[in-house]
C-alpha cells in the first residue's frame, strides 16, 4: 500500500493537470503488476470490492475515542478519511513491509463481515497514516484528488505511446487487472481484441452552444437540429446471445428495463435517449427517474412506467464499425435498421436541416414552451462518431432556466479541495409561516464568493448537527433549476432538477423570498 498512498497522496497535493499526469505515468512505470492494473482500476471507478460504509469507520473509531471528541475533530478536519488516519494510534511496533494493494484488496474480498473490524484494526495499528487514509478511500469507493477516468487514460496512451482513441475504444471490454493492455503498451503483445458486443462503447458528447460566438462563425445549413429529449443517454448493444443496455458511464441498467430488452433483438450498437411515456411520447423526467435503480421492477411499475428509447446513432452493424463515417450517412443506416427491425419500445429521434439561426432559436423556445424539451442538439452533417466531447461537431442548446429566490437553512463542509469550507447548502422557501427546504446546491458561486459564503455560516449558525451547520434564517440565495416536479420524498412535496446558485442575495431581505404556494401553481 505504500505506492499507492504515496500516488494518491502526490495527486490530492499536485495542482495542475500535467503535474498529475507525470504522477500516474511515474507510477505506471515504476509499479509492478498487479498492482498498477488496481490502482487505475480504483481511480476510474472499476475496482469492484467489498466497500465499508463511512458508518462502519465512525463505529471502529468512536470504540477507542469518546464521539464527542471525534464529532470535533470531524468537524474540524472535514473529511472522515483523515480524521480517522489522524486519530488512529500510532504503533512503534509498525511493520517495516507494507501489504501490497493486490494482496489488500484480496483481503479485503474474502473476509467475512463478522470480522472485518478486527482485520482493519489490525492493518491501522501496522500501517502509517498515510496508508491508513489512502485504505480507507480506497474501502469507501471514492478518492477526490481531481483525477478523472479520461486522465488515467490519457496517461496511460502518452506511456505506451498510443493514440487516446485506442484506448478508449478498448477500456471497457478489458479485465482488471489490464494484464494485457500493460503488454500491449509495452510491445509484448499486439492490441487486445474485443468482439463490440462484448463491450460498452464510450459515447461522444455535445459541447455548449454558446450562441453568439457559435453564429457567427458557423454555416447553419452544415448542420442538422434534433430535439433534446428529457431523459437518460442510453447504449443498446445487441448480438445473437447479448442484449445489453449501457447508461451513459457505461454503467450496465439492463436489468432495471426487462421490457425494453425484451421487444429487440438484432446484431447492433445503438445511442439514444431513455425515455418513459407511451406511443412514444415523453412524460416527465421524474417519471423517468422512478424506473433508475431498480434491480427488479414490478408488474406494476412496467404497466405504469413503460420505458422506450428516441434513437440517436447506429455505432456497429453486422460487427461492422460505422463510428467513421459521416453522421449523414449513419442516420439513414439507422432509420434503415429500424425499419427492417420494428419495436415498440425504439423510436426514431427526428432530425430537421436548418436554414439559419434565428429560426432554430424559435423552434427551441415553442419546443421547451409546448412540448418540455430539455432544448436542442445542433450536429454537424458530416461529423464522424469520437469518443468523449471534442470541441466543434456537435453542440446542446439548452432552454433557458428558471428562476427562485431561496433562503438558506443548513451548510455541510464539502470534499477534497473544499473540505475546509462550508459549500452544500440547503436552501427552503416559505410555506405559510415556516420555512421547509426544497433542494441543495454546491456550484454557481466563484472561489471568492465561496470564502464569503463560509465566512457568513461560521458567523451565523445556531445549532450544529457534526459536519452540517444550521444557520439564521437571514440569506437568500437566487436558485437557478430546470424545472420542478412534485415529489413525495420531500417535506416541501416538490424537488428541482439541477439546482445551482445563481446569485448570493446579500441585499433581499426574506421576506421577499419565494412562497411554496405560487411555486406549486406555477
Amino acid at each position: 500500500m505504500i505506492n499507492f498512498s504515496s500516488l494518491l497522496e502526490r495527486l490530492l497535493y499536485t495542482h495542475g493537470r500535467n503535474g498529475k499526469k507525470a504522477a500516474l505515468i511515474n507510477y505506471i512505470k515504476t509499479t509492478p503488476d498487479p498492482d498498477r492494473g488496481f490502482a487505475l482500476a480504483a481511480l476510474t471507478g472499476n475496482l469492484e470490492i467489498n466497500h465499508l460504509s463511512p458508518k462502519f469507520y465512525r463505529e471502529l473509531i468512536t470504540e477507542i475515542y469518546d464521539i464527542e471528541l471525534f464529532n470535533m475533530s470531524y468537524d474540524y478536519v472535514g473529511d472522515l478519511a483523515e480524521t480517522i488516519s489522524l486519530l488512529w494510534p500510532t504503533n512503534s511496533k509498525a511493520i517495516s513491509k507494507s501489504l501490497s494493494l493486490s494482496e489488500f484488496i484480496a483481503l479485503i474480498q474474502k473476509s467475512p463481515r463478522d470480522k472485518q473490524k478486527e482485520i482493519i484494526s489490525d492493518f491501522f495499528n501496522l500501517h502509517s497514516q498515510t496508508e491508513r487514509w489512502a485504505m480507507i478511500k480506497l474501502t469507501m469507493g471514492g478518492f477526490r484528488v481531481g483525477v478523472s477516468a479520461k486522465l488515467v487514460k490519457i496517461a496511460l496512451a502518452e506511456y505506451g505511446k498510443k493514440e487516446l482513441e485506442e484506448i478508449e475504444n478498448i477500456w471497457h471490454g478489458l479485465s482488471i487487472p489490464y494484464l494485457e493492455l500493460f503488454n500491449w503498451l509495452e510491445g509484448k503483445s499486439a492490441k487486445p481484441l474485443i468482439k463490440f458486443s462484448k463491450m460498452f462503447h464510450p459515447m461522444m458528447l455535445a459541447t455548449s452552444f454558446e450562441a453568439e460566438k457559435e453564429m457567427e462563425r458557423l454555416n447553419p445549413v452544415d448542420f442538422y437540429a434534433e430535439w433534446k429529449w428529457d431523459g437518460i443517454r442510453v447504449q443498446l448493444v445487441l448480438d445473437e446471445q447479448i442484449k445489453k443496455l449501457y447508461s451513459r458511464s457505461g454503467d450496465n441498467i439492463s436489468e432495471s428495463f426487462p421490457d425494453i430488452l425484451g421487444s429487440v433483438k438484432g446484431n447492433v450498437v445503438l445511442d439514444g435517449e431513455l425515455l418513459v411515456g407511451k406511443d412514444f411520447q415523453p412524460w416527465s423526467f421524474n417519471n423517468v427517474q422512478k424506473r433508475l435503480n431498480r434491480k427488479k421492477p414490478s408488474r406494476a411499475i412496467l404497466n405504469d412506467l413503460p420505458a422506450f428509447i428516441k434513437l440517436y446513432d447506429i455505432l456497429f452493424e453486422g460487427g461492422q464499425d460505422l463510428r467513421g463515417l459521416p453522421l449523414q450517412e449513419r442516420k439513414k443506416l439507422l432509420k434503415t435498421w429500424i425499419e427492417k427491425n420494428p419495436s415498440p419500445r425504439l423510436g426514431w429521434s427526428e432530425i430537421w436541416p436548418l436554414k439559419n439561426w434565428e429560426d432554430l432559436k424559435q423552434q427551441k423556445i415553442i419546443g421547451s414552451a409546448e412540448f418540455d424539451h430539455e432544448g436542442v442538439m445542433i450536429k454537424l452533417k458530416k461529423s464522424t462518431y469520437t469518443a468523449g466531447r471534442p470541441k466543434g461537431p456537435w453542440f446542446k442548446w439548452k432552454k433557458d432556466p428558471n428562476f427562485l429566490d431561496a433562503i438558506l437553512m443548513y451548510a455541510q463542509r464539502g470534499h477534497g479541495r473544499r473540505s475546509s469550507y462550508y459549500s452544500d447548502f440547503t436552501f427552503g422557501v416559505w410555506k405559510e409561516d415556516e420555512i421547509v427546504p426544497i433542494g441543495k446546491a454546491y456550484f454557481g458561486f466563484t472561489d471568492a464568493e465561496l470564502r464569503k459564503l463560509d465566512n457568513w455560516v461560521r458567523k451565523n449558525t445556531i445549532k450544529r448537527f457534526g459536519p452540517v451547520r444550521e444557520v439564521k434564517r437571514a440569506l437568500v440565495l437566487e436558485i437557478a433549476f430546470d424545472n420542478l416536479h412534485t415529489s413525495r420524498r420531500h417535506k416541501s412535496g416538490i424537488a428541482l432538477r439541477f439546482p445551482r446558485i445563481h446569485r448570493i442575495r446579500w441585499d433581499k431581505p426574506i421576506n421577499e423570498a419565494d412562497k411554496l404556494v405560487s411555486l406549486l401553481i406555477n
